[in-house]
C-alpha cells in the first residue's frame, strides 16, 4: 500500500497560544484549498466563522466551492492559532480520511512540535485518533468530549535551550474537541459552542 506524507508543512505562527490538531489531511482529490481543512464538506472553517464572526459562512466561498484562504492566513496568525496534525505519515487502507482507515506509519512529535510554540497554553485534538494519539505522548488521559486534562511537557525536554522551551512549571490543557467532520453526529452550532470554550481560553 502507498505510504502518504503529510501533505502541508506546520503551521506554527510564533504567536500561537493554540495548536490545533487533527489526525491526517484526505486525499488531494477531496481539497477544496491548499490547506489545513481543505475539504468543502468538513465544518472547520464554517466554526470559525461561527465563534469569531457570528457567521459560518464568513470563510466560504460557496460559488467557487472553497475558503477564503487570502483572509484565513492572517486571521490565524492574528489570533495566535497554530495547525498541524498529529500524524506524519501514514497508509489509507480505504482510500479515505476516515480515522478507522488510516494506518499510522509515523507520528508526529507533538513535545518538539511545542518547543517551538513557547506563547502556547493549550491544544486543541479534533476527533478521536488525534486525541487518542496526543494523549498517549504526553501520558495524560483521554478527556470526554468538550473537557480538558492539564499537562506538562515530558522531562526530556527540559535539556533545551531555556528560551526555546516552556518555563518548568507552566501547565498547558489539551482539550478534546468533536470532529468537524460532518459524520461525526452533532450541528455545528453545537460543535461551535465546545469551540468557543477552547478560543476564548486560549486568548485570556
Amino acid at each position: 500500500m502507498n505510504v502518504e506524507t503529510h501533505p502541508f508543512e506546520p503551521f506554527l505562527p510564533q504567536n500561537a497560544r493554540l495548536l490545533m490538531l487533527g489526525t491526517f489531511p484526505p486525499s488531494e482529490k477531496r481539497w477544496a484549498m491548499k490547506f489545513y481543512y481543505p475539504n468543502f464538506t468538513n465544518d472547520m472553517w464554517r466554526i470559525f466563522g461561527l465563534c469569531y464572526f457570528g457567521d459560518k459562512t464568513h470563510f466560504v466561498l460557496q460559488d467557487r466551492k472553497t475558503y477564503n484562504l487570502d483572509a484565513i492566513i492572517p486571521f490565524l496568525q492574528r489570533e495566535g492559532i497554530a495547525m498541524y496534525d498529529t500524524c506524519t505519515r501514514i497508509i489509507r487502507t480505504k482510500g479515505t480520511a476516515s480515522d478507522k482507515d488510516l494506518q499510522v506509519v509515523e507520528e508526529t512529535d507533538l513535545s518538539a512540535m511545542l518547543l517551538r510554540l513557547p506563547h502556547c497554553r493549550a491544544v486543541l485534538t479534533a476527533g478521536q485518533l488525534a486525541t487518542t494519539i496526543a494523549c498517549r505522548q504526553f501520558n495524560i488521559p483521554e478527556p470526554k468530549v468538550g473537557e480538558y486534562v492539564e499537562f506538562h511537557l515530558p522531562p526530556s525536554t527540559i535539556h533545551h535551550p531555556p528560551s526555546t522551551i516552556h518555563p518548568p512549571l507552566s501547565t498547558l490543557r489539551l482539550y478534546r474537541m468533536p470532529s468537524s467532520s460532518r459524520a461525526y453526529p452533532m450541528s455545528i452550532e453545537r460543535k461551535a459552542a465546545y469551540y468557543q470554550t477552547v478560543f476564548e481560553y486560549s486568548r485570556s
